[in-house]
């Protein structure tokens, strides 16, 4: 008997050495990285940034425009002024007039301002267009968090599930093992044959691949859980394997309140509310639109000497020029030939058609939860009843391990219950986490994945 004890101390010692190294990762702390870390939320929300930068006023087209010009021009010009066939008062002929190196520079700078008092509303509509715009971005922004929540837990629940069975298949594999130990005492003292030992030998063996199978499952999980969570793949963590079911009236509340919190639908009414816009953005060609004009401009000319029929060379000269000027302007596009006509009518179609989508997703979206809802109650119950079958599972091994220590039953009777009890607790472990993930996506289509602790 102390051989057994300190074989059974030498299996399990290195495992719970392991497991005594690796950290907690809980529920809440996995969230809070996948929220931080994940590339596809970082993305997303660059996604909120770029939109919330579009429905700023800087892009409203509200704020004036002011541009300023400046210019510089330099010039050096000879000039050879020629008189033929002309004669001076003295009857010689008249000679050539020449300007050499001639400069001239010419200075000018001016502001521009333009201002918009009026387009037909245009921009005001389609300032509201894009704050629309930028609420959409946030919805599906949500959508993509709430896709990767889900992911998450897939992966999380997957982990949870995984390391449950791996204890049990522990619990499986030491059994066996003393089972070994039983057989080879009882074939020293003649009590059975060499061939309870060799059964015992296989069933460690298989319990033993199951084992290692299980663990480089759960292995290859952690793995797909540091990627959602953009960390270490080989860091190493337990998981938290509690698992919490929300109250059957909070969900039914949750179900009631669906309509209004559901991205899916709230993308749509959304989009509805930006195609209004459009039909009133289109609108406003068929208003004219008033702008005010100013500027103020400098000129600076510095004129090089030119020559006179007379002979005469005229001095440079040089002036400065300040000017200011206001203004305003009235256009009114009386026909285009159609064209606003057609957009307007083509944006009312467009609106037509997203609220037949409208309704469309609606119905689809009271299906899916219907649909999740039975799915989540039906594998409940299903949970339930493999609770029930560990407990019978759990007695009839129990006894089952009595009669074998009696000899009342063979080793291969023995092994049967014992492998209806694995079977038992490896099923309950699988719908225990079915149920929780169907609880997970009915939170989903009501649109409280976010809003609950879990």
């Amino acid at each position: 008997m102390r051989r057994l004890r300190l074989i059974f101390v030498w299996v399990l010692f290195p495992v719970f050495g392991a497991i005594a190294q690796e950290k907690k990762l809980s529920k809440e702390e996995a969230v809070v990285k996948a929220l931080e870390n994940n590339f596809g939320i970082e993305i997303a929300k660059n996604q909120i940034d770029i939109a919330e930068n579009n429905a700023s006023v800087l892009n409203s087209g509200y704020l004036p425009t002011l541009t300023g010009t400046a210019g510089a021009t330099y010039n050096n010009n000879d000039t050879r002024t020629e008189f033929p066939g002309q004669l001076n008062d003295d009857g010689s002929p008249r000679g050539d007039i020449e300007v050499n190196d001639a400069e001239s520079q010419r200075y000018n700078a001016a502001i521009n301002l333009n201002y918009t008092l009026f387009d037909g509303l245009g921009r005001f509509y389609t300032f509201k267009r894009l704050k629309e715009q930028y609420q959409l971005s946030t919805l599906q922004a949500r959508e993509t968090i709430e896709n990767t929540m889900l992911q998450m837990f897939s992966v999380y629940f997957e982990i949870a599930r995984l390391t449950e069975n791996k204890n049990v298949q522990m619990q499986a594999l030491n059994i066996s093992k003393d089972r070994i130990q039983r057989a080879e005492y009882s074939f020293e003292y003649g009590q059975n044959t060499k061939l309870d030992i060799l059964n015992a030998q296989v069933d460690v063996t298989n319990d033993s691949i199951n084992l290692l199978n299980t663990e480089q499952q759960l292995a290859n999980a952690k793995r797909d859980l540091n990627v959602v969570l953009n960390q270490n793949l080989n860091e190493e963590y337990e998981v938290d394997t509690t698992i919490v079911f929300i109250p059957k009236f909070q969900i039914m509340e949750y179900i009631e309140n669906s309509i209004s919190n559901n991205v899916a639908i709230l993308q749509t009414e959304t989009n509805l509310n930006i195609n209004a816009y459009d039909i009133k953005v289109n609108k406003s060609g068929y208003l004219p639109t008033i702008g005010l004009t100013g500027s103020y401009g400098w000129n600076r000319n510095q004129n090089a000497p030119s020559a006179f029929l007379t002979g005469a060379v005229f001095p440079g000269t040089n002036s400065n020029v300040g000017s200011m000027s206001l203004g305003a302007s009235l256009t009114w596009n009386l026909f285009d030939g159609g064209g606003t006509t057609v957009r307007v009518k083509n944006a009312k179609i467009t609106y037509a058609n997203q609220e037949l989508l409208l309704k469309q997703v609606e119905l689809e979206v009271n299906r899916d939860i219907q649909n999740a809802l039975a799915i989540y109650e039906n594998r409940l119950k299903i949970y339930q009843i493999q609770e029930q079958n560990v407990l019978t599972n759990q007695n009839n091994f129990e006894r089952s391990r009595e009669q074998f220590q009696l000899g009342s039953i063979t080793s291969i009777e023995f092994r049967q219950a014992q492998i209806n009890l694995l079977n038992a607790q490896t099923n309950k472990n699988l719908a225990k986490y079915d149920a929780k993930l169907a609880e997970l996506q009915l939170l989903q289509l009501t649109g409280q994945l976010l809003n609950v602790e879990l």
